[in-house]
């Protein structure tokens, strides 16, 4: 088993998905077709007609069904077929796979594993896309390489100062100066960077407003859930008002919130949105923080592709590993134990 299939992941943002449109996407290398009901709910089944395997997506969205483009077979939105043009009777066997989904925080999530084991309590908490006093703008971006590839970038932020010198490197927190804290809890891992009474980058001087002699403690946490979920808290306060202890009224927050979706063995889907507390009534700001982290998030997939034409080559080649990399190694470690739990599991079934 090459993936966790017990997992909820990100399938699309809403606003790709339309009422009028079906649209096509590829998920842990399953075809997936994704709609619109015609009261919006979405819908999910494999793009793959059960005849001769055409793609449903290329089809036509009758009501809310959907009809086969080859030979006009029609299928219900929990996969089975309603209607063969050629024949009366419908054999048992005419259906397509139908997987749960869910509409939330602004995106869709979708199910690949047992049906019966579809908890929505699992899905992962995007709820400052949702929350008063934030606003966010996302996208999605496609991947040449492994979705862990990108996890284990944003779990290791000491790469900002080398890579991203021209977008992100004054919001690094240093490792070498400043401790960072990683705490595992169960498949939850967390990285915590703080510096205090330290002067605010330009990064809070430039959307968030304070002052250039103003003193600062600032915070750089990152939270991993798996398969593929990374949040990375980024604030500033005003120095000693308790910041570190939780009380947050006296300084800013920008979420990264990051959901990678494998695609291939070798690509990914790779959903993101940036979000503030601090730009409620300022547009301008929310759309300049996009901007910002979406220059730097093409410097990181051009570095990821690159590693993964290398692992193509040579997949077997030695890593040397840094103690920067310990979170990122955890963060694969448990993906890759889920998944050996999981076929186990399957075998014994």
């Amino acid at each position: 088993m090459t993936y966790l299939r017990n997992a909820w992941y990100a399938a699309a943002w809403d606003f790709e998905l339309t009422r009028l449109d079906l649209f096509h996407r590829l998920l842990l290398a399953e075809p997936v077709l994704l709609y619109r009901k015609s009261d919006g709910t979405p819908v999910a089944l494999a793009d793959r007609c059960c005849h001769r395997h055409a793609p449903l997506s290329q089809g036509r969205l009758k009501g809310d069904r959907v009809e086969c483009a080859y030979h006009g077979l029609v299928f219900g939105p929990d996969g089975r077929c309603v209607h063969i043009p050629s024949q009366e009777t419908i054999p048992p066997a005419a259906r397509v796979r139908s997987y749960p989904v869910i509409e939330r925080h602004h995106m869709i999530w979708i199910w690949m594993g047992e049906a019966a084991a579809a908890d929505p309590a699992l899905i992962p908490d995007f709820h400052w896309l949702d929350a008063e006093g934030w606003r966010w703008r996302g996208e999605t971006l496609h991947v040449a390489g492994d979705y862990l590839l990108v996890v284990e970038n944003l779990m290791d932020l000491s790469h900002l100062p080398a890579l991203h010198r021209t977008t992100l490197a004054d919001t690094a927190i240093p490792a070498n100066e400043i401790p960072v804290e990683v705490r595992t809890a169960g498949s939850r891992i967390e990285v915590d960077r703080w510096v205090l009474n330290t002067p605010p980058p330009p990064y809070f001087t430039l959307l968030a407003g304070f002052e250039r002699d103003a003193r600062v403690d600032r915070w750089m946490n990152t939270t991993f859930l798996p398969p593929g979920f990374v949040t990375i808290d980024i604030g500033a306060a005003t120095a000693g008002t308790g910041a570190r202890d939780g009380d947050r009224r006296h300084g800013v927050t920008s979420l990264n919130l990051n959901a990678v979706t494998p695609e291939t063995a070798a690509t990914a889907h790779y959903f993101w949105a940036q979000a503030q507390d601090f730009a409620a009534q300022d547009p301008t700001l929310t759309e300049l923080d996009f901007k910002l982290v979406h220059t730097a998030f093409l410097q990181d997939l051009a570095i990821i592709a690159g590693q993964q034409r290398n692992l193509d080559l040579a997949g077997s080649a030695p890593r040397l590993n840094l103690a920067a990399d310990k979170a990122g190694i955890q963060a694969r470690r448990i993906v890759e134990r889920l998944i050996r739990d999981e076929a186990k599991a399957v075998a014994t079934a």
